[in-house]
């Protein structure tokens, strides 16, 4: 008999479905107490109750004000633990002051929610902030969970819920939007009854003291009625929550967010308005594209890519194809795309000889495909027809414009049979009255539809973007601890320690060198001189010509202060070089910056100088950045950046991103870099930034790539302060890959085998580990029965090997043939953190021929550890009453059993703190 198993998946989701989220209270209230309602015009109190009650929501509404018996004629209580029923909500508007006494009379009366209007917080300063701790203290006595405070409030348009003192309700649609600024959700609002745009939820977030955008966005992501996810965002918050929902969500809903604080001024104008840190901007550009998000600039770009995500599918490359009437609209639309990353479709012969069948002899025969000024409705048709064909292309951006011959309406009436073509098409009908008709009628047939063609152009950049996006996400980190080149870790430490403990944080370039060798990326050898002799002896041995370079404790840029002397050829050179080596340096900073120089061989400098670096973000954590190197990096600044740890991919498309890159290729017959080396390079650069947080600065500066050989010349590290205590040190935004939950153990037979976390390389084995399951196996685990090719598919395979670390964690059971060296997959179990609760289900499957050795017990039990390590309160399952095994090995390692009001699953559950 075997061992595994757990719920199906995707009935655990259905029932997940059916459940309330733990958020609804704040969208589905019974009863809700607006405390601080009044009937004085104009005022919040008044608007937030007229509000209430004028959109009949199904609930009761019980006004709480000291001072008045009624208002607005509905009997008011003087606190809320006056009033006789329990409350759902509490929407609070009273001073700011008032509040961490009225959360407390809240917590008390078992108040599970509050809407925080007020402002006056952590916006202020200092004051303010020490009043939001005291709320958030009383807060956490009964897990009250808290909306704002300084916000709008929240509406919910499907059931005429509207808690804002917003003039009006929402349009009901399928947008969810959430907004850090209340000023704008009004504006957005008004704008979306002109525009006709409904919401699923209309949320002012406010300066999230509790429940912030991860929390939203699962929340949204679970909801039925929202089909995409709209942000205006200020600050990011808790970084980590937002990935993490942001990267789950993204997958299944499209999530676009507008934030402020692109430039130095409007990043100053958002800190001070939410109180919070709002990061660099091209850090938050690399964040978004790790987890699947599009940024858009404008408001009005925000709701028109959603529209076209929502009518059309994503592209899978950036190539576009423009069929024209009009010679001047295509090279708009050409600029457009072009100067914002996108492609224009080269038209393969096959299209061009079929175009010639059917256009005019003077058509353009290239691509913008200008049709003539007098095309017909038949011959857009024809156009859209072949050049749909085109494998060249990734969609279509068809432009009318309003000519004697031409016919808007006509020619909209036989596009709209192409609106499903299997990539995106996309239209510009120029003009107004004239073409309303026409753009209507595509609108209605989902083909998205522009006044301008540049707009068109710009939302198809937007799309093959998201569609780039979402590939990163399965692009996990993954440490390459377990491969040949593993860190010399303790190395490092010591070398970090001695500096700390000497109360530095610049290492000098000896140390930083060593710390990147102890990564495996390759070094010139250096050695550190403390007298002209000792560097004369260096250089002779070594052989002529050297390098004799700065030995400083203290001094950063070795150049800034005459502290480089390159191509030394013999033993007077070096004498020489040091003398002004140590001349320039005292004169310029001062005699107690010179504690020597370090002797390098000088090498053949043919091929690229590059730049790999870190430094730290207070929000993010630390940044990577890769690009051209050198004495002129500052200048030319061409540079791109990105979260770490990165795999291989991802370190190919942060090289992609710079123009340096495509230098590495070889041009003008100079010899292409090996990438694939440094990608790997980059890769274990990452490793180290992200296993080392005392680093607060890292750079290689240059790295020499010539052909096959990568050489880091220099080196510079700078550590945190050793008076920074650990724990304000920002992580790193992206999880690496947890090797604290790897070691070995043995089967009943004595097979020694690895327990870890999986890895996205982990697909193939895990291809062959389903080929060894049995029909009954893949029932107990699955709650019925599914095709081998359904369950080893690529799409769904990489979704269980590509995990986020903080939402998953899946141990899988590797052997590795000690004859063959082949590797074997014979167990995995998965832990999945539930939305809006602190707890997580757990599924376990044993391939066959390894079930009753332990192994599911051992996985298991290693799971409720991970669970206690991860803060979890509770784990859960859903067993197949028929699966006596699985339910031996729960009852065995502490799981209380019920039975459920369906006799063929039970309950299994486990309290993880007393």
């Amino acid at each position: 008999m075997q061992v595994s198993v757990n719920q199906c998946a995707d009935r655990a989701h259905d029932i997940l479905r059916s459940e309330h989220h733990p958020l609804d209270i704040f969208f589905e209230p019974k009863t809700v107490a607006v405390i601080g309602a009044t009937e004085r015009l104009n005022s919040v109190g008044r608007t937030i109750l007229w509000n209430l009650i004028r959109h009949p929501f199904g609930g009761t509404v019980f006004p709480v004000n000291p001072k008045h018996h009624n208002v607005l004629g509905i009997k008011a209580y003087p606190t809320i633990g006056s009033i006789p029923e329990t409350v759902d909500l509490a929407i609070i508007v009273t001073p700011a002051q008032t509040v961490p006494n009225i959360v407390r009379e809240c917590v008390d009366a078992n108040v599970k929610a509050a809407i925080i209007l007020s402002a006056g917080f952590k916006e202020i300063g200092a004051d303010g902030i020490a009043l939001e701790q005291q709320v958030l203290a009383e807060a956490k006595r009964g897990q009250l969970r808290i909306i704002g405070p300084n916000c709008l409030g929240v509406m919910n348009p499907q059931g005429g819920f509207n808690a804002t003192f917003a003039s009006t309700i929402a349009r009901p649609g399928n947008i969810g939007f959430i907004s850090q600024s209340g000023a704008l959700c009004t504006a957005i609002l008004d704008w979306s009854f002109r525009e006709n745009v409904g919401f699923s939820k209309f949320i002012s977030i406010g300066s999230m003291a509790d429940v912030g955008w991860g929390d939203l966005i699962y929340y949204l992501g679970d909801d039925p009625y929202t089909k995409s996810i709209v942000l205006y965002m200020e600050s990011v918050g808790d970084v980590r929550s937002f990935l993490s929902a942001a990267r789950e969500v993204a997958l299944t809903k499209p999530i676009i967010v507008i934030k402020a604080g692109r430039t130095q001024a409007a990043a100053q104008a958002a800190a001070s308005h939410t109180g919070a840190l709002v990061g660099s901007d091209a850090v938050f550009d690399a964040a978004l594209r790790r987890c699947g998000v599009l940024r858009v600039n404008s408001i009005a770009e925000l709701f028109d890519i959603t529209e076209v995500l929502a009518k059309q599918p994503r592209p899978k490359g950036k190539r576009l194809t423009i069929i024209t009437n009009a010679g001047g609209p295509g090279v708009l639309a050409t600029d457009a795309l072009i100067s914002d990353g996108g492609q224009l479709a080269e038209l393969s012969e096959e299209t061009i000889a079929a175009l010639n069948q059917v256009l005019p002899a003077h058509w353009s025969h290239s691509n913008p495909i200008d049709i003539l000024g007098d095309a017909t409705p038949d011959r857009y048709a024809q156009a859209i027809e072949i050049a749909a064909q085109d494998p060249n292309s990734d969609g279509l951006l068809v432009i009318l414009t309003p000519q004697a011959m031409t016919h808007p309406t006509q020619t909209a009436q036989r596009l709209q049979k192409y609106a499903n073509l299997g990539k995106p098409i996309l239209a510009s009908w120029m003009g107004d009255t004239e073409v309303e008709a026409g753009a209507e009628l595509l609108n209605q047939a989902s083909i998205p539809t522009f006044p301008f063609p540049d707009t068109a152009a710009r939302m198809f950049n937007y799309l093959w973007r998201y569609s780039q996006n979402l590939r990163s996400i399965y692009e996990t980190p993954v440490l390459s601890s377990e491969n040949n080149h593993a860190p010399h870790r303790s190395t490092v430490q010591s070398i970090l320690h001695e500096a700390l403990d000497q109360g530095r944080t610049l290492l000098t370039e000896i140390e930083s060198k060593s710390l990147l060798a102890a990564y495996d990326i390759p070094i010139v050898p250096t050695q550190e001189a403390l007298s002209e002799d000792q560097a004369v002896n260096i250089a002779d041995e070594i052989g002529y010509p050297v390098v004799l370079k700065l030995l400083s404790k203290t001094i950063t840029h070795k150049t800034d202060v005459g502290g480089v002397q390159l191509n030394i050829r013999n033993a007077d050179a070096v004498r020489t070089a040091y003398r002004t080596i140590q001349q320039s340096v005292t004169q310029k900073v001062g005699d107690t910056a010179f504690n020597g120089v370090t002797v390098q061989p000088m090498l053949n400098q043919k091929g690229y100088e590059l730049i790999i670096g870190s430094s730290y973000d207070p929000l993010f954590g630390p940044v990577l950045a890769f690009g051209a190197g050198g004495q002129w990096v500052e200048v030319f600044q061409d540079v791109a950046i990105a979260l770490p740890p990165v795999t291989t991919t991802l370190a190919k498309r942060l090289m992609e991103r710079t123009k340096i890159y495509h230098a590495l290729q070889g041009v003008r017959g100079e010899q292409p870099v090996d990438c694939a080396a440094l990608e790997q390079l980059i890769v274990r650069f990452s490793q180290l930034v992200v296993e080392q947080p005392q680093i607060k600065e890292i750079e290689i500066n240059p790295l020499l790539a010539h052909g096959n050989t990568l050489t880091a010349l220099d080196g510079r590290v700078v550590l945190h302060d050793r008076t920074i205590a650990p724990a304000t040190i920002a992580k790193p935004a992206i999880r690496p890959y947890p090797t604290q939950y790897c070691s070995t153990w043995q089967l009943q037979d004595k097979t020694t085998v690895t327990i870890r976390p999986i890895r996205p390389e982990d697909e193939p084995l895990l291809i062959q580990f389903h080929k060894t399951l049995s029909e009954q196996s893949v029932y107990l685990r699955y709650f019925h029965l599914i095709k081998l090719n359904q369950r080893i598919a690529h799409e769904r395979l990489l979704r269980l090997c590509c995990i986020d670390y903080d939402r998953e964690m899946a141990l899988v059971a590797d052997y590795q043939n000690p004859a063959t060296g082949e590797r074997e997959m014979l167990g995995i179990g998965r832990l999945s953190k539930q939305h809006g609760v602190n707890e997580a289900e757990f599924s376990l499957l044993v391939s066959d021929r390894y079930q009753h050795q332990g192994l599911g017990s051992e996985i298991l039990r290693r799971l409720i550890e991970i669970g206690k390590a991860e803060g979890l309160d509770w784990i859960r399952a859903t067993i197949l009453s028929e699966n006596r095994d699985m339910q031996h090995v729960c009852d065995k390692l502490g799981f209380q059993l019920r039975r459920t009001a369906d006799p063929s699953v039970i309950d299994a559950e486990i309290a993880l703190r007393s």
